[in-house]
């Protein structure tokens, strides 16, 4: 078992490299042990943007922490999913400390790329030192002129182009973003319009003109965000769903629970289409806060009948319900995800905080207001659904802004899931008594 300084016992990690392969150590252990300690119910849970193994572990030993309390008759194991993602270091996580990059930036502004943002764009990139060091010098001297702003679209491009694009797609319908094939210029006024309604979410429209350029780090960070939601799925399907197999052939009668935050949801979502054929053992999903299509999961699109999501019907491969947590003041899966994925060649203006209803609702994301276009789907606000019972099967979705609330720009409360109210849920959604 993996770190003594974990506030649960038995507790093991999982390792996975961008294609899903898992440490092969890692999961003989955890095989093994699973059985030696008599576990019953195990919690497997996928972080969502994090630079490292610390601080996806320090996210576990927190969530996890009221948990034995919660349930201190139940036969628990606990796992937490290592895989490879980034944050920028100036997105805040409620009750974790702030970076020391972060408290020196507040202090005295510097560099519009710290070097914790610079370290894990090199981690995320290898191999395009050139191209994030370009990008960096373009924040910081901000030169004049739209050629400028398409060079850093085409940089930005260009850092993101791995060859791995397609499996991106949430749903039959989805194709390019306009972050990679719109023009540059206005995106990066788009965005910065969005980070300026986020900040002064009172400021009337029009106000002030915001500069492009606070725009073109969001830019930047959107790219990302589609390198890291290929990679979950990616990892989920090939990676945590075979595994899973595995660990219910090596403990017959185990209960798994998947837990995943931001696009960890992603990642345990896709690992139902992973599962092999047969596999009963998943009796329960809770998405906090994920970071993907709310059509996903869609038998038909309402805006295309004859299409559906990538999931379609994966929700049935759980032998219990699909509990998909969502917060409006996520603000970025509310303002930022739906700007982001929208396709080239929608022009519909996005001005304030409003983005996800001036786009549409084609492009929301779960976290922000639920699965969607699944018939029988339950909708509960956090206090209903703790009250229970859950729904013994199908999708539900819970309104937890109640607690999920706290965050500043750009991101909002999507990082705010650290309370014992969640891990109340995800215990009701696995009727672990």
């Amino acid at each position: 078992m993996a770190d003594p300084g974990m506030s649960v016992t038995p507790y093991w990690e999982l390792t996975f490299d961008a294609d899903g392969d898992v440490d092969g150590p890692e999961r003989d252990r955890l095989r093994t042990q699973v059985t030696e300690h008599g576990v019953r119910d195990l919690l497997v849970f996928a972080h969502g943007w994090n630079n490292d193994r610390s601080g996806a572990t320090a996210l576990y030993r927190r969530f996890f922490a009221p948990v034995p309390a919660l349930a201190p008759r139940a036969r628990l194991g606990y796992v937490g999913v290592i895989w490879p993602s980034m944050r920028f270091s100036d997105e805040p996580i409620p009750d974790f400390p702030k970076s020391v990059a972060a408290v020196a930036a507040e202090a005295a502004p510097g560099p519009a790329l710290d070097k914790d943002t610079r370290r894990a764009l090199l981690e995320t990139f290898p191999g395009r030192a050139p191209v994030i060091d370009q990008l960096a010098r373009m924040l910081d001297e901000r030169p004049d002129g739209a050629a400028q702003l398409t060079e850093f679209g085409r940089l930005v491009r260009l850092l993101a182009d791995d060859g791995r694009r397609p499996g991106v797609c949430d749903t039959d319908e989805e194709g390019e973003p306009a972050v990679f094939t719109g023009d540059p210029a206005t995106a990066c006024d788009q965005f910065a319009e969005a980070l300026a309604a986020v900040r002064s979410p009172g400021a009337p429209a029009g106000f002030s003109i915001p500069n492009p350029w606070d725009g073109a780090k969001e830019l930047l960070r959107q790219a990302t965000y589609y390198t890291m939601k290929r990679r979950a799925g990616t990892v989920g399907e090939h990676g945590l769903g075979p595994v899973i197999g595995q660990l219910a052939q090596a403990a017959a009668g185990m209960r798994v629970h998947l837990i995943g935050h931001s696009f960890g949801g992603r990642l345990v979502s896709f690992a139902l289409r992973g599962l092999p054929g047969g596999v009963g053992a998943v009796k329960s999903v809770t998405l906090l806060q994920g970071a993907f299509s709310h059509y996903a999961f869609a038998d038909r699109l309402p805006q295309a009948p004859d299409k559906a999501g990538a999931l379609k019907d994966l929700q049935r491969r759980i032998d219990g319900p699909l509990v998909c947590c969502y917060s409006h003041f996520d603000t970025a899966l509310g303002t930022f995800y739906p700007l982001a994925s929208r396709l080239a060649g929608d022009d519909r203006s996005c001005v304030g905080s409003e983005i996800a209803a001036v786009l549409g609702p084609e492009w929301g994301a779960l976290g922000h207001d639920g699965v969607q276009a699944v018939p029988g789907t339950a909708r509960l606000d956090l206090a209903a659904a703790l009250g229970g019972p859950l729904p013994a099967s199908g999708c539900v979705n819970v309104d937890t802004a109640a607690v999920v609330r706290r965050g500043g720009a750009p991101t909002g409360a999507h990082s705010d899931i650290v309370h014992p109210e969640l891990a109340r849920l995800v215990l009701a959604a696995g009727r672990i008594a």
